[in-house]
């Protein structure tokens, strides 16, 4: 009996070293969760809140052909992460490294948001330019975050990647809001008073007119970016080299093709990938038109938007806190399953919005100038935002924890790309499909409806998923 429990002691020390050996200190988790801080403000400030509908409603003729030609752009961005994002995963799996791909496209993605300062008001010759580095600029943080998720299996235990996951997901929307603050307290004034929301100048001396403190959220993020991911360069163990380069491209390659043609007979991860494929391509356009929506609806303008961004990314930030809980706690498939409900129920909620009416047929008093947030539509308006950002957080949070449980642990990378495939190969067709329907019809209130269908086919094709 006593050389049992001498062995029953022995063998849990033992598993105690084994975990202390394979888990690196806090110091490493707390670099990786710096990721999301450095890249959350690109999307929070380009791609939703602030440039976006800049660019919609300053740069473009009209909000309704800037929501169509920023859906393009989405759309070619999105085509080109798709082809791409399995074959890298692959090549860095067989290489072992992740770090080196993180460095060359965050430097690609830096370069994009940078030459975005050219977007100025009004000028018709600069919106292919502007359009082609809004693109490169996707497409580097994109393939960045693919190379970063997949380091998670190495940080924490299996039972502690919900959390992990969720509190990436909040920190990042805390700097997400941080860097709202900073540009409508400091950076960006309005047209007609010249002041910030704070009432004042702007710093540096940035033109209100010619909506340089717009403008320069490309070049914020990509510093912002250059300054904050260094924890992660610093602190975050990097896997071993497996390979030299031409061989780790050769071996990555052989193993895809091995994962694809053996996909049919992983009933469980092609359902889960096909059900991300399409809630992620709805979800993507929803927060590429949002703000463009909210701009061409109410007449809103930078710190009205930035306002509702700081809002929305505070409530996601709650709501990935929630949602890593949760995931731990429930599992992550309910946690995907209830978050985009809500988001279902959001959509169609906005649909019944109007300048003048709410639940499609309620008449109320239409916005008034200089009076902020104060029409019911605008604030319903506001109450859906904080709903999107509560739900939004933990659906994407919980959806890469779901990808690590079932993904096979030595093709992680791969299949991260794999899931990142899934996440962009339609992710052109939502925003497409946006944009055609807007075009047509000159209505974003048409274009937006087609969400609905993305979302409501997610939630049948999860419901598939046995987790």
């Amino acid at each position: 009996m006593a050389e049992a429990s001498l062995a029953r002691d022995d063998h849990a020390g033992n598993t105690r070293d084994d975990a202390a050996r394979v888990y690196p200190p806090r110091s490493a988790v707390v670099g990786w969760i710096f990721f999301d801080w450095a890249a959350q403000p690109y999307f929070s400030l380009i791609t939703t809140f602030v440039f976006a509908p800049y660019f919609a409603t300053h740069v473009a003729a009209s909000p309704a052909s800037g929501q169509a030609m920023w859906g393009f752009a989405t759309a070619a961005a999105g085509l080109v992460i798709a082809l791409l994002s399995p074959v890298l995963g692959a090549i860095a799996d067989a290489g072992g490294r992740r770090k080196p791909w993180i460095a060359a496209f965050g430097a690609m993605f830096v370069l994009g948001a940078s030459a975005m300062w050219i977007g100025r008001p009004g000028d018709q010759s600069i919106i292919l330019p502007l359009l082609i580095a809004f693109g490169f600029a996707t497409i580097g943080v994109e393939f960045a975050t693919v190379f970063n998720n997949a380091m998670m299996p190495t940080l924490v235990p299996p039972e502690r990647m919900g959390r992990l996951s969720g509190t990436g997901w909040a920190t990042g929307y805390v700097g997400g809001i941080l860097s709202l603050v900073l540009v409508l307290g400091f950076l960006a004034a309005n047209a007609d008073t010249g002041r910030t929301l704070f009432g004042l100048r702007p710093l540096f001396g940035l033109d209100p007119a010619t909506h340089q403190g717009d403008r320069i959220t490309g070049p914020l993020t990509g510093l912002w970016f250059v300054v904050f991911v260094l924890p992660m360069f610093l602190f975050t163990p990097d896997g071993g080299a497996k390979r030299p380069a031409l061989g780790a491209v050769r071996e990555g390659l052989r193993e895809l093709r091995e994962t694809l043609r053996g996909l049919p007979g992983q009933p469980v991860m092609l359902t889960f990938l096909i059900a991300n494929m399409v809630y992620t391509d709805a979800l993507v356009a929803l927060f590429a038109f949002g703000g463009i929506y909210a701009a061409g609806t109410f007449g809103w303008q930078t710190i009205q938007i930035g306002m509702f961004g700081i809002l929305a990314a505070f409530s996601g930030t709650l709501g990935a806190w929630i949602g890593g809980k949760l995931d731990d706690r429930l599992g992550p498939k309910r946690v995907i399953a209830g978050s985009m409900t809500i988001l279902l129920l959001a959509c169609v909620a906005i649909l019944s919005i109007s300048r003048d009416t709410v639940l499609f047929v309620v008449k109320v008093p239409p916005p008034v100038p200089g009076r902020l947030f104060a029409a019911p539509a605008e604030q319903l308006y506001l109450a859906l935002g904080f709903l999107i950002g509560m739900a939004a957080g933990p659906m994407q949070a919980a959806s890469r924890t779901l990808l690590i449980r079932l993904a096979p642990k030595d093709r992680i990378t791969q299949f991260f790309g794999l899931f990142a495939l899934s996440g962009k190969v339609t992710s052109f067709i939502a925003p497409l499909a946006v944009s055609i329907v807007t075009a047509v019809t000159a209505s974003q209130k048409a274009g937006m409806a087609v969400l609905v269908l993305f979302f409501a086919a997610g939630l049948a094709l999860l419901s598939r998923v046995r987790a």
